[in-house]
């Protein structure tokens, strides 16, 4: 039998090394549970990538919302994400309104309108996470900026393909490290420290931004 908590990372660390990395600098104890929510994060992206029509993806994320409200009730689906989530969700509060958005922020979108739009989208998807994410961590905190701003760097073609995300990335960038984050949730929104290398380039070396993560958990800050 395979752990839960463990396939939660391993996925988690396969394919989002971004927030892997961050995790690291959580405690121990707190860790793998950002990694369940995290690997949450990643299988709502992965449904929305994979699926060939939109309905489709609208149902896949119907399931994972269904998934969650399961294993909150102690009902988990058999997925290693759903049988984590029954000890992270009875150890953490952890609103379903939070996970709701999350999920409903991941519906496709042939189009952003406005940079608005967009920035929305960042903060239903990324922030969600990130409050998640910071209310394990003990800390309920400003994420609205670090997670628009890390939810816009790097963005090329499709919906954002009219938009100036850049300059947006960098203005939220900006006012997110004029906010004091609390030591205890900066893992949570450690991941708005890549931002400038994505700007930079679509793919930053592993390298980097590992040094990236490590100076901001140095600095105390973004």
């Amino acid at each position: 039998m395979i752990d839960p908590f463990a396939a939660c990372e391993e996925a988690v660390r396969r394919h989002d090394p971004d927030r892997y990395f961050a995790g690291l600098f959580a405690p121990g104890d707190k860790r793998r549970h950002l990694y369940v929510l995290y690997a949450l994060y990643y299988e709502l992206a992965h449904a929305v990538t994979v699926a060939r029509e939109p309905m489709l993806a609208a149902i896949r994320l119907a399931w994972w919302r269904e998934t969650v409200e399961g294993a909150r009730a102690g009902s988990p689906r058999d997925h290693p994400v759903a049988k984590a989530l029954v000890e992270t969700l009875a150890a953490y509060d952890l609103p379903q309104d939070l996970f709701n958005a999350m999920i409903e922020g991941w519906m496709p979108c042939d189009a952003f309108a406005t940079a608005a739009e967009a920035e929305d989208h960042a903060d239903a998807t990324v922030g969600s996470l990130m409050r998640l994410a910071a209310r394990v961590l003990g800390h309920d905190t400003d994420v609205r900026d670090a997670a628009i701003a890390f939810g816009l760097a790097g963005q090329r073609g499709g919906a954002w393909s009219a938009l100036d995300t850049d300059a947006a990335a960098r203005r939220h960038l900006a006012a997110a490290r004029k906010i004091a984050i609390p030591k205890v949730a900066l893992p949570a929104l450690m991941p708005a420290a890549l931002v400038p290398l994505y700007l930079k380039r679509p793919e930053p070396p592993l390298w980097r931004k590992q040094i990236a993560l490590l100076s901001a958990a140095v600095r105390g800050g973004l």
